[in-house]
């Protein structure tokens, strides 16, 4: 299967009823303003007929963005149990990944350093606090 990406009106776009994934204001803030910073990295995904199987915070801060059109990606072929099972599985494999502390730990320090805006990752400023309050802090951590 040729994978395409296609420009939809987000109002043709129908959101899955049964989405048992959840997304706070707070969390599709974050989703815009990397949409604004990064641009659109990740399509929608649809089953066909303009159903969203993946995409529906995204959706939803593109709506914040008060964009009209977003990019998608059709999924044809897929089963009801299938389209139903990867709503999940999308979500919940992304939740089942790591971190390697002291790569992130050296990342998050050398972005800083360069003054990057920290808050567009998705951390927590607790969780910042943690990975690079200072260089001590980060030095330390890594040795």
């Amino acid at each position: 299967m040729t994978l395409q990406i296609e420009y939809k009106k987000i109002d043709d776009l129908i959101p899955y009823v049964k989405n048992s994934r959840t997304h706070s204001p707070q969390q599709v803030q974050q989703l815009a303003a990397s949409i604004k910073e990064f641009g659109w990295t990740n399509p929608i995904l649809l089953d066909g007929d303009n159903g969203i199987i993946a995409g529906h915070g995204r959706l939803a801060a593109a709506r914040l963005l008060n964009q009209d059109e977003v990019p998608t990606i059709q999924l044809n072929g897929l089963t009801e149990n299938q389209k139903r099972a990867y709503i999940i599985a999308d979500n919940k494999l992304a939740l089942n990944a790591g971190w390697d502390i002291e790569f992130l730990n050296l990342e998050i320090k050398d972005l800083q350093d360069a003054g990057f805006d920290l808050n567009l990752m998705g951390f927590s400023a607790e969780e910042l606090k943690e990975f690079a309050p200072n260089e001590d802090k980060v030095i330390e951590d890594l040795d």
